[in-house]
């Protein structure tokens, strides 16, 4: 299964999920290969830290995509594909690849709305792909005040794409997690709600990868002292 994030727009935690999800399910006892796809090449250094017996793909030009992600998707159970925030060709390339996009959005009124513009590049490849691929809009950076108004629920149902029940909420643990080469649940104490609102996440939106058997937990690389 190829699992893309995409929001034309930067900065709304596509990043993040996409270093969590990975490791997540490597945990679940998945093969999985994280397909870094943004010039920046974030997710795969910190990937590289957090989970280093993951493999990790850099794909930065639109005809590579395009070309590797489903011999990608023979080789392991799941590619997860970590997208730009403003190349719109190379959105378009994962989204024609993608078996599912979760599209990340910060909870405000105008971020809702702008979504109509960042999903243009989404609604092309369904039309292409007869509805393919499947898509959802995943909350993130929430205060802890928020409350989803209808108005933002009247706005992502005109998009016509679900919204994930689980949210991400505001947590500088999320910040500090790739500074430190690891992920959420394993910083302790004050990681623990981070931990328990992303696993909600990925067991609500991919279900079918969740083991009933007790995850394998991968060991971060040791840094050397300098």
């Amino acid at each position: 299964m190829i699992i893309v994030l995409a929001n034309s727009k930067g900065g709304v935690g596509k990043t993040s999920i996409s270093v969590h999800l990975a490791t997540w399910l490597a945990e679940q006892g998945h093969s999985v290969v994280l397909a870094d796809c943004d010039a920046q090449q974030s997710s795969g250094e910190w990937l590289a830290e957090a989970a280093p017996g993951i493999r990790v793909v850099r794909l930065a030009d639109p005809t590579a995509i395009l070309d590797a992600l489903p011999q990608l998707a023979l080789e392991a159970d799941y590619v997860v594909a970590d997208g730009p925030g403003s190349n719109t060709e190379t959105s378009r390339a994962l989204l024609l690849r993608a078996d599912l996009a979760l599209v990340p959005c910060k909870a405000s009124m105008l971020e809702v709305r702008a979504l109509a513009q960042a999903t243009a590049v989404l609604r092309q490849s369904q039309d292409i792909r007869h509805g393919r691929p499947g898509a959802i809009i995943v909350l993130s950076m929430v205060g802890k005040t928020y409350r989803l108004t209808q108005d933002m629920k009247d706005a992502a149902a005109a998009l016509g794409l679900p919204l994930a029940k689980t949210s991400l909420t505001l947590k500088q643990i999320y910040a500090d997690a790739p500074g430190q080469g690891t992920v959420v649940w394993r910083l302790g104490a004050r990681g623990r709600e981070a931990a328990q609102e992303i696993e909600a996440l990925f067991r609500e939106v991919l279900p079918q990868a969740a083991r009933k058997r007790r995850p394998v937990r991968l060991a971060p690389r040791k840094k050397l002292n300098q």
